[in-house]
């Protein structure tokens, strides 16, 4: 199987990080931070070491501001739904995930208000104005995708960042496609939280994500024990704990850690290269192909994370989907759960099958996949002109 399916999740998992897991489950599989012996102390030394690394690897401003979370949609709940009230306005992309936006349109029938910023491809200053006009007196956050998951389209997070600190507005980043890939700095990107994918881009287990806040939350979403305090039946104030109620995944943040020492080896710049050189070879192929559609420019660095959508004339995209998996490859077809990215480039109605290599997508598959894609596309020119 040719997997490109790894804007969902990667795969494989690099050996360290499997062999990171079956070694927490070995020496780990004691609740850390809850007991004094010292199988629980030896797990919270893993689950510190993996919190000081992620804090390291996003300049964040300290280890007890990373929060660990199911996934990147859990993170992206926690700011929108412990931030916004009644009365408050938020500002956010028109290529928002629906992490993002269904909980936006929960919040809407709650009082809370707010708007879209059109992304302009491959023109980060007229984007940037875009969010610029959408912010109005009450604006408290702007929230966007730094990557999008179905164009790759890279917005200007840094320009952003800088504007809503200057305003003093909170500034949230959904960084689903782009940690582990794209440069992230919190401190100098003026992101107030950050959430992330741990899963995707740094190749930790699934049910691995992030949530790593630079400001406060005042509410929460879950409350529980936390190991701290427990004669309080208050929520602790203090992070992490504030926001980790209940046992945490030790062995899957212990393969987290394994992953960002993977992504550190290889180095972020050098994997984001590797692959989006392998997606602009597919882009020029398939552009030749009269039967497919591209609906993005040529990718190229700074402007797209290597993602790629398209679709073939006179088949559906899970049509699509399913000749490429027949041939042995791995594509995923339809809306992405990203309605509002397709909107934006006029695929609501059909949506799209999309392509995204791994560090370790090799060139000699992407030709396979070329070749697959030329019988379809000489197929559907056939049937054309029949």
């Amino acid at each position: 199987m040719i997997y490109l399916d790894n804007a969902a999740t990667t795969s494989p998992k690099p050996p360290a990080v499997r062999e990171a897991v079956a070694v927490a489950l070995r020496q780990y599989s004691a609740n850390p931070g809850r007991s004094g012996h010292q199988m629980s102390l030896s797990a919270a030394e893993a689950v510190y070491g993996c919190r000081k690394k992620a804090a390291d690897f996003f300049h964040a401003p300290s280890e007890e501001r990373v929060v660990f979370t199911l996934n990147c949609t859990e993170a992206v709940n926690f700011v929108l739904k412990g931030l916004l009230h009644t009365g408050d306005h938020a500002v956010t992309s028109s290529l928002e995930h629906n992490a993002v936006m269904r909980p936006l349109e929960k919040l809407a029938r709650q009082g809370v208000a707010y708007d879209v910023a059109e992304v302009i491809f491959e023109d980060p200053e007229a984007t940037l104005r875009s969010f610029i006009r959408a912010v109005k007196p009450n604006t408290k956050l702007v929230i966007c995708t730094h990557a999008s998951n179905v164009t790759g389209a890279i917005l200007p997070i840094a320009d952003i960042g800088r504007f809503c600190r200057e305003r003093g507005i909170l500034f949230a980043v959904d960084a689903a496609q782009s940690a582990g890939i794209l440069p992230i700095d919190m401190q100098e990107m003026c992101i107030d939280f950050l959430c992330v994918a741990a899963h995707k881009g740094l190749y930790a287990p699934m049910g691995t994500g992030l949530l790593i806040c630079a400001a406060d939350l005042p509410d929460t979403l879950i409350e529980g024990g936390t190991g701290t305090n427990s004669i309080s039946l208050l929520q602790p104030d203090e992070l992490p704990e504030r926001l980790e109620s209940g046992t945490i995944n030790t062995p899957g943040i212990v393969g987290l850690r394994a992953g960002i020492d993977f992504v550190e080896k290889k180095g972020p710049a050098r994997i984001y290269a590797h692959e989006l050189r392998l997606i602009t070879r597919l882009y020029d192929a398939m552009e030749e192909m009269s039967s497919i559609r591209l609906y993005t420019g040529r990718p190229c660095q700074g402007l797209y994370a290597p993602v790629l959508s398209f679709n073939v004339s006179g088949l559906s995209s899970p049509e699509t989907a399913a000749l490429l998996d027949k041939a042995g490859v791995a594509a995923r077809a339809g809306l992405h759960c990203a309605p509002a990215a397709h909107k934006r480039i006029g695929t609501l109605d059909q949506g799209t099958v999309r392509f995204c290599p791994s560090v370790f997508t090799r060139p000699e598959e992407i030709s396979r996949v070329l070749e697959v894609l030329r019988q379809i596309d000489r197929k559907q020119r056939n049937a054309r002109n029949y």
